[in-house]
């Protein structure tokens, strides 16, 4: 038996990286996908064949998470088109890196609307069909930034800190519904979001902080997050699982 056979997972971000791993790991388990995307029409394509090939549905729906009218039309879409929705991972996320002096309030906005606004947006349209069937679980993506923050990320920190406040609450008014709430917070994982962190003598000042001596990867990420989707997790809600080799310590 496969951890989540017939479930209906919302991945949001899903073209790339993380998104694009959660996504192959939970087909791989099961589930069909509906996961959103921004730009890359081809990329989102691929991945759904990819998906496919594991004998689930998967569907890419071109959204923007930071645009609440667009999040109502995805869930709206993803209902008709799977009819229900059990698990929802906010994984859609952009950084703008910046000295605070030198931060425009356009680049403070944009983190902002894309990485938490955009975790609101969604969540408020897949409660609904969560709280109607009685289950469901939401799996935030925060950041081990969120938790330490980093100099020149006071933008990307702020908004990742608030998606670990966001997802305490949701789990203390959901979880009389059944409905479960967790955040996840990678560490220093091997992205084209990071590739830059693995350049010269940069990657090494980060990995000499690392307790495992190394940079995550997108699978271990997505391991984590399947255990969080699935009923292996069913009595766990409103944590923040830190996945960033000991960093955090």
């Amino acid at each position: 038996m496969k951890l989540l056979e017939n479930k209906v997972a919302l991945i949001t971000g899903a073209s790339r990286g993380i998104g694009e791993a959660i996504a192959l790991k939970f087909a791989e388990q099961g589930a069909n996908i509906a996961f959103s995307y921004l730009n890359s029409d081809d990329k989102a394509k691929t991945l759904e064949a990819k998906i496919k090939s594991f004998g689930v549905k998967a569907i890419a729906y071109k959204s923007n998470a930071g645009i609440y009218k667009d999040c109502e039309m995805l869930v709206d879409s993803v209902m008709k088109d799977f009819k229900n929705i059990d698990i929802c991972v906010n994984n859609a996320g952009i950084s703008k890196d910046n000295l605070l002096l030198r931060m425009s309030p356009d680049q403070w906005d944009d983190v902002m609307k894309i990485n938490l606004n955009g975790v609101f947006n969604i969540t408020k349209q897949v409660i609904r069909p969560m709280m109607k069937a009685r289950r469901g679980s939401i799996i935030n993506m925060s950041s081990i930034i969120g938790i330490r923050g980093n100099a020149g990320q006071s933008s990307y920190a702020a908004s990742k800190a608030g998606i670990i406040g966001f997802t305490k609450s949701i789990a203390l008014e959901l979880g009389s519904r059944n409905i479960r709430c967790n955040a996840i917070a990678p560490g220093f994982v091997e992205t084209d979001m990071t590739k830059y962190l693995k350049e010269g003598e940069v990657s090494k000042s980060f990995i000499d902080k690392i307790p495992l001596g190394r940079f995550g990867s997108a699978e271990e990420i997505a391991n984590v997050t399947l255990f969080l989707a699935s009923d292996m997790s069913s009595y766990i809600t409103g944590q923040v699982l830190s996945v960033c080799g000991g960093l955090n310590i």
